[in-house]
């Protein structure tokens, strides 16, 4: 944050979503999100679609749209918003129906990036939601149709094609990658 700025809270970062803007708040730094372009949106919804309706299927818990916000840390306040996040029902017990930015970390966050999202960016956010306690982090890259599988810093799974086998987190569930991606 620089010098003389003032610290932003997810209190303050909840009154300004009135404003037509998106925005993620970074240990009390306040960051606007551009609209996703058509590509983005496309591959993003995808996942959600395929993603929800086998959670709701199985009742395995929920998934949440990219408005959602999740208030990871706390003094300074870190509110991220992913393209799409799953929740398990025993994480969601007593906040199911929480009008707040949910205070926890998902089971599973979905970032699609978009053509002028800087890698080092990427990376950050992906560092956020691991250190949060996010069992999965998938990044989804429409540019280049590759998906990448982040269960921590150092293990990452790449995939071009193929199914993507979220088991272990969503029994039974797996993505095929192409698919995503098709026109």
């Amino acid at each position: 944050m620089a010098h003389g700025t003032r610290e932003i809270t997810a209190d303050k970062l909840m009154a300004l979503s009135q404003d037509g803007h998106r925005y993620e708040l970074v240990q009390g730094e306040l960051r606007m999100m551009s609209p996703a372009g058509g590509r983005h949106g496309r591959v993003a919804l995808r996942i959600a679609r395929r993603l929800g309706n086998y959670v709701e299927e199985h009742r395995l818990g929920e998934t949440f749209a990219a408005e959602t916000g999740f208030l990871l840390r706390t003094q300074p306040d870190t509110v991220r918003a992913p393209d799409v996040a799953f929740v398990s029902t025993e994480k969601l017990r007593h906040l199911a129906d929480f009008p707040g930015y949910l205070p926890l970390a998902p089971d599973l966050v979905v970032e699609v990036t978009s053509p002028g999202d800087r890698s080092s960016a990427v990376e950050e956010k992906c560092r956020d939601w691991l250190s949060a306690g996010v069992t999965v982090v998938l990044v989804v890259d429409p540019q280049t149709r590759t998906m990448h599988e982040y269960r921590s810093a150092q293990q990452i799974r790449a995939y071009a094609d193929g199914w993507l086998d979220l088991g272990d987190l969503l029994p039974g569930f797996r993505l095929d990658v192409a698919d995503i991606f098709s026109t």
